[in-house]
């Protein structure tokens, strides 16, 4: 049984979902679909066409390969291709979505979209995965990667490869994040080890912002459409114990990169827990000095917000990259330990330097980043490794430096605050001479008695 569909687009089609229903009979065993268009950008220009398929069957959808070159799918009871979900071939209409991310002018893209459905289908066994699993270490501080991508969407590397690469890097722990698809979650979550706790996720990529599901273990709806908000999605992945992080929030948009910078209104930052706020390499594309200032601003709106950090990592590293990552206070290298942690804020994010920071009030009760602290006075104090002696320590105050000076190779320091002077919370930086920043910690939040 044979679909043939075919259109232009134009650049008001750009940021649609286009929609090709078709009819599965009963007793169907392989479903094959292939987009092609033409031309794939303007000639000569460094940006494409970023125009991707999403698939849902009668009753939920079945994943998305969210700028990827290869936008053909095929689907059995026990197969698919990267990007989708296998399994029984449900009889009804299914809907292929022509995801339109990115056009460019002029626009005038001719597309055909081919859909065939076999009632037999190859002798062929996808590989079942059996979650790993990590031995418990107890309490401590365990560094790791919230943001990263493999050939189920975009990036230029299988699983194995992703996970290996994570090992090279000395983590404890890393999320895979592919765009609005878990496709990748059993298997990565089968390469858990002693030395290495794998853990899945999805990054909801909308035409307007980009948020991590950190922990999902299934698909989640991301299209913002008419009746279906984005804080609709927030709380829909929230209730499903998945961490919600808005992803890259001040990062370059269209056309380098379209539907990265966060511009729902009603989620600045609304119901979100968390915000990327060191994406990539620290000088890179996401303008993170920016997404920091941004989240100064939140705090000072009254919001608690936890700071995270993700390398968004597609492949290797180059050398000149400099990523953040998340050094966590867990109860455990688990996955719940890590997400509780994440969820309290117990953690700072650091390319190198290491940070401790706490507060203790007269009656000797004690707060950690993250925590909130009832209490007219305090004692806030801070102990770190610098990988550099000439970087400087700061102390930030609702978003004013109130302490800055060269922390040495390493040091502590401690810093009397009473009701009169106190801000709702406080953070440390670590900076190079340039600026850059280096590390910082979730606050600490003190309330009067």
């Amino acid at each position: 049984m044979h679909f043939a569909f075919n259109g232009t687009f134009i650049l008001d089609d750009m940021h649609n979902h286009v929609p090709h229903a078709f009819t599965v009979p009963a007793g169907a065993q392989q479903l094959t679909i292939h987009l092609d268009f033409e031309p794939k950008g303007p000639e000569g220009a460094e940006v494409p066409h970023e125009i991707s398929l999403s698939l849902f069957d009668p009753v939920t959808g079945r994943g998305a390969r969210h700028n990827n070159a290869d936008q053909t799918i095929v689907i059995t009871a026990d197969s698919a291709s990267p990007g989708y979900t296998p399994g029984p071939l449900q009889p009804g209409t299914w809907t292929v979505f022509i995801d339109t991310h990115r056009i460019m002018p002029p626009g005038d893209i001719r597309y055909t979209l081919d859909v065939d459905i076999a009632m037999d289908a190859p002798e062929f066994q996808r590989p079942q995965f059996t979650p790993g699993s990590t031995a418990a270490r107890g309490p401590g501080w365990y560094r790791g990667d919230l943001h990263g991508h493999t050939l189920h969407s975009d990036g230029r590397w299988d699983v194995a490869e992703f996970v290996a690469d994570a090992r090279r890097r000395g983590l404890d722990f890393v999320f895979l994040t592919d765009h609005n698809t878990v496709s990748s979650v059993p298997e990565v979550r089968s390469y858990a080890s002693d030395a290495l706790l794998t853990l899945g996720g999805i990054e909801l990529t909308t035409f307007y912002g980009h948020c991590l599901a950190l922990g999902a273990q299934r698909w989640h709806e991301w299209r913002v459409r008419d009746g279906h908000t984005m804080t609709a999605i927030a709380r829909e992945v929230l209730d499903a114990g998945a961490f919600y992080v808005i992803a890259h929030p001040t990062s370059i948009g269209y056309p380098r990169c379209s539907g990265c910078p966060w511009h729902y209104e009603e989620m600045m930052p609304g119901i979100a827990p968390a915000v990327e706020v060191w994406n990539g390499d620290w000088a890179g594309e996401s303008q993170n000095e920016q997404a920091v200032q941004l989240y100064y601003q939140w705090l000072n709106q009254g919001h608690q917000l936890v700071a995270t950090a993700g390398s968004d990592i597609h492949g290797p590293l180059s050398a000149a990259e400099r990523p953040g990552y998340n050094v966590v206070y867990a109860a455990d290298l688990s996955e719940a330990a890590i997400l509780d942690a994440l969820r309290a804020g117990h953690l700072y994010v650091s390319s190198g330097p290491k940070l401790a920071f706490s507060a203790t009030s007269p009656r000797g009760e004690t707060a950690m980043m993250g925590d909130v602290l009832v209490a007219d006075r305090a004692d806030l104090h801070a102990r770190w490794e610098a990988s550099d002696p000439a970087y400087a320590v700061r102390l930030v105050a609702g978003g004013v430096v109130v302490d800055s000076f060269t922390g040495g190779a390493h040091g502590e320091k401690t810093w009397q605050v009473t009701r009169d002077t106190m801000p709702a919370w406080y953070t440390v930086e670590i900076r190079a001479a340039d600026g850059q920043l280096h590390a910082l910690t979730n606050p600490i939040f003190l309330q009067g008695s």
